[in-house]
């Protein structure tokens, strides 16, 4: 119920009037049955604007840390995140991966959407990584369709480290559901699921129009900080 009451009467229609998104190919989002929306990840925004624009309720697979924090801070976080309908994945340990699948098929065998982030974390620099292969593992066992979604401008409006976004207008972009029916019962296969990851991410690319990184975003977010620790800033 609190989920309709932000989504119809607070959080949707301020984020609507507030960034003017620009919607386009709303209409591959089917009106039933369980699908995925794949999308690029550029900001924290990224989590209410997408949401706020669907006519169909989404869940999305969410850090553990947003349930976590200490204090009454953290305890409205995790109750906001919970009332949303996100669903807390520890993404630390051998297990995490497996975790997020469970969880994710949890969803669609209720007929719902998911909603994935398939480089895992959010872009650090703006480009668009390479993709893990749990989206391709989820798509290929529960045989539904995998919609990309481009986030357009999200980067610009709140980058990495700014707590309130800038007012700008952005964009979110949907692409034709891609079916992979012919790969069903190779979930377990290397090669098919890194084919149906890179098929996915490509669609995203040519929705999105970002500069491609072939490297998972943790590895090169991890790179650069230690890059920053050989080569700190001096200040002005």
């Amino acid at each position: 119920m609190f989920y309709y009451v932000l989504k119809y009467v607070v959080l949707g229609p301020l984020l609507r009037l507030t960034f003017r998104p620009r919607i386009e190919g709303l209409e591959h989002i089917p009106d039933d049955g369980a699908a995925i929306v794949a999308g690029n990840h550029l900001s924290f925004s990224d989590h209410f604007l997408m949401p706020a624009i669907l006519k169909r309720r989404i869940t999305f697979l969410a850090k553990a840390e947003y349930f976590t924090g200490p204090g009454i801070k953290g305890k409205l976080t995790a109750a906001f995140f919970h009332s949303i309908g996100q669903i807390p994945v520890d993404r630390s340990g051998k297990e995490a991966g497996q975790a997020a699948i469970r969880e994710g098929l949890g969803v669609l065998s209720k007929g719902e959407l998911l909603g994935i982030y398939p480089e895992g974390t959010r872009s650090h620099d703006g480009r668009l990584y390479k993709g893990k292969v749990g989206v391709a593992v989820m798509a290929i066992r529960a045989g539904g369709p995998v919609i990309p979604c481009a986030m357009v401008g999200t980067f610009e409006i709140q980058p990495p480290g700014q707590k309130v976004p800038s007012i700008k207008r952005v964009t979110i972009r949907f692409g034709e559901p891609l079916d992979f029916s012919r790969y069903a019962g190779l979930e377990d296969q290397k090669a098919a699921i890194r084919a149906v990851t890179d098929e996915i991410m490509y669609a995203i690319l040519g929705l999105s129009g970002q500069e491609y990184v072939d490297e998972y975003a943790v590895k090169a977010k991890a790179a650069q900080g230690e890059e920053s620790k050989k080569f700190p800033r001096r200040p002005r």
